[in-house]
């Protein structure tokens, strides 16, 4: 009899568990509320009079709606590959169709999401601008030579990548081209036999278009006035005529050594050498002609000053003794 009764309880439990187990899988119609608690069948809640405000969408949310309210506008859609109101090629660009506007739609260039690139430390450039202030204040405003020149003349320095070569290969390359005109410099390179005149010409191809782009230097006379022609003197002493003086030139070329690099030799019974192929980059100073035009005429006005060298000067003979100090 003690034992039927255990069953009975037993089976009353499963049956209670079950049940249970439905209540908790079986959604209601309130979406504010999942599921029913186990509790619910058998009347164990609280307070069933209690509503729980249903919200349909999180846009219905009131915290969400204060948060729309505050958030401020997306900023506008740059176009990548976008020309700058500054850039020297903006006058290149294709005439608007008619009926369209002139930017196609497109928004342009917006200096304050551009801030993080051409100003990235404000506070160092500020100190800085303290600095320059104080030093032209205690000049007085006057410049220094340097100074002038940096004013009023162009120059680029670019150097180039790694090239797979040595300092004794590039060397001479570096010391042919010095000197010359940019177009003279290329054909050079083009027609070298040296396999680094390659790359050397691909980078003075490079420095070309930087120094263009970014000194605007090698643009032309101003209005198209065309000067005269000038003959000037190098620094080597060689005579040339000069017809454009915007035209560019390289001043200084050199040559700088990389690291090693690691490279695996495959030989015979499994052997394995590791060779340090050397690498060498190129630099290069562009200059205009206007530039090596003032060099020749303060050469010219030396010469002119330069007084004439006498043997026996007369002067008065100082520092004598009457005998011998040795």
């Amino acid at each position: 009899m003690a034992h039927a009764r255990h069953m009975m309880s037993i089976s009353c439990l499963n049956r209670h568990v079950a049940a249970c187990r439905w209540a908790w899988q079986t959604p209601t119609s309130n979406p504010a509320v999942g599921y029913i608690s186990c509790r619910t069948i058998f009347g164990w809640s609280g307070r069933k009079d209690k509503k729980t405000p249903t919200i349909n969408s999180p846009e219905e949310h009131p915290v969400y709606k204060e948060f729309l309210k505050k958030k401020p506008p997306p900023p506008p859609v740059v176009v990548r590959g976008d020309l700058s109101e500054s850039s020297i090629f903006a006058e290149e660009e294709k005439a608007p169709e008619p009926g369209k506007a002139a930017d196609g739609g497109r928004s342009r260039r917006d200096p304050a999401s551009m801030a993080a690139v051409l100003d990235p430390q404000p506070e160092a450039r500020r100190r800085w601008e303290r600095k320059m202030l104080i030093r032209e204040v205690r000049r007085r405003g006057r410049l220094s030579r340097t100074q002038k020149l940096k004013r009023t003349e162009r120059e680029c320095l670019s150097k180039s990548h790694f090239i797979k070569t040595s300092v004794k290969k590039l060397g001479p390359l570096a010391r042919q081209i010095s000197g010359k005109s940019v177009e003279d410099a290329i054909v050079q390179m083009q027609f070298s036999k040296k396999k680094a005149a390659k790359s050397v010409r691909e980078h003075l191809e490079h420095a070309r278009n930087e120094a263009i782009v970014r000194r605007g230097m090698g643009l032309g006379e101003v209005d198209g006035k065309k000067e005269e022609p000038v003959q000037i003197e190098t620094k080597d002493g060689r005579r040339r005529t000069v017809t454009d003086q915007t035209g560019m030139y390289i001043d200084q070329a050199w040559v700088g050594r990389g690291p090693y690099g690691r490279e695996p030799e495959f030989r015979a019974r499994g052997r394995v050498n590791i060779l340090r192929p050397p690498v060498t980059s190129i630099s290069v100073v562009l200059k205009e002609e206007a530039t090596r035009i003032r060099q020749h005429r303060e050469r010219e006005e030396k010469r002119r000053n330069r007084k004439m060298w006498t043997a026996l000067p007369n002067r008065p003979i100082k520092a004598q003794h009457q005998y011998y100090t040795w």
